[in-house]
């Protein structure tokens, strides 16, 4: 029986790996000669801007649902998120043939919601500020008899998302110096960082998060899972988990040195600079990590690294803001 709060090892993402295969496809690695001469070094972009549902978590919600035994398919799954995942999930559901319900903040982008209820899954809305989104998709999927597929704190989920780190390290021409991966639970981080340490073990894994929502960055600096101390929503709407999950933050631990957090304002930059120079629609979580190299927060010069784009659910109207205020 599969255990989901047992932490993955190497062998769990390349067994994902082959799992999620029909289901996902294998995204670019891409390198701008105008970013490299900009920061001096050599920068490659995993663009999982061009993932199915557009963006990487199809991969964990694939490999969850695949370990769901066919005995207990037929209550379908039930997910909380605020709309990545929400997609990721949808879709594999209707891959699997199961009925999915997902529970959304009632701020999530329109783009996500819309893209979730086209894959057919219901969605049921709360309020991120008042209401515990957790305990509702516990609940609902208690009455149902379904599966919760969490975002990020389930082992088969960062299995999944870690074939992100396979790929780079086959995929990329030149050894890597390190790995930028946006951060939220510390679920598609850890899972990059485990798939490297077997694939590639001299690349270093550096999370990226937003200002007062680094959880990941306080909990590698205290040893120990830390709470940041959040505010006013980010405009990384994806990234605001507060605190690492138990099972991410048990791999990050052993894999993971000091993270990164930035702003805003370094955010939506990102956001323009990849929509002017890049010509891609990547999301202002999407963008972490490249927001924090074109910030300065990692010298590249004369080094080789590899940044995760994560997502591209912009709305549009959002994209057009950022680029407004890069001018």
């Amino acid at each position: 029986m599969f255990d989901s709060t047992k932490p993955p090892v190497f062998a769990d993402v390349q067994a994902a790996a082959q799992r999620i295969a029909p289901y996902v496809v294998e995204t670019p690695l891409l390198e701008n000669l105008q970013l490299n001469e900009r920061l001096g070094g050599r920068v490659f972009l995993k663009v999982e801007a061009l993932q199915r549902t557009g963006s990487f978590k199809i991969r964990g919600a694939a490999n969850r649902i695949a370990l769901i035994p066919e005995s207990q398919r037929q209550g379908g799954v039930v997910a909380f998120s605020s709309g990545n995942h929400a997609q990721g999930v949808a879709l594999a559901a209707r891959q699997f043939g199961i009925p999915a319900l997902i529970v959304m903040p009632k701020d999530a982008p329109r783009a996500k919601v819309d893209g979730t209820k086209s894959y057919g899954a219901e969605v049921v809305f709360y309020d991120r500020l008042k209401d515990d989104r957790e305990a509702i998709g516990q609940r609902i999927a208690g009455e149902r008899g379904a599966t919760l597929v969490k975002p990020f704190d389930d082992a088969g989920v960062m299995a999944g998302q870690g074939t992100i780190g396979l790929e780079i390290a086959r995929q990329a021409p030149v050894a890597l110096d390190a790995v930028l991966v946006p951060c939220s639970g510390g679920g598609v981080v850890t899972g990059v960082a485990l798939a490297l340490s077997g694939a590639s073990p001299g690349t270093r894994t550096i999370s990226v998060e937003p200002e007062h929502f680094d959880g990941m960055r306080r909990s590698l600096w205290a040893g120990e899972r830390a709470t940041a101390p959040g505010g006013a929503l980010s405009i990384a709407d994806a990234l605001m988990a507060p605190t690492p999950g138990v099972v991410p933050f048990a791999v990050a631990k052993g894999l993971l040195g000091e993270g990164l957090a930035v702003g805003d304002a370094e955010l939506a930059a990102a956001v323009a600079y990849a929509a002017r120079t890049l010509k891609l629609i990547i999301e202002p979580g999407g963008t972490a990590g490249l927001a924090a190299l074109l910030a300065g927060r990692l010298d590249v010069h004369g080094r080789s690294v590899c940044v995760v784009l994560t997502g591209g659910n912009a709305d549009f109207e959002t994209v057009a803001r950022c680029v407004a205020e890069a001018s």
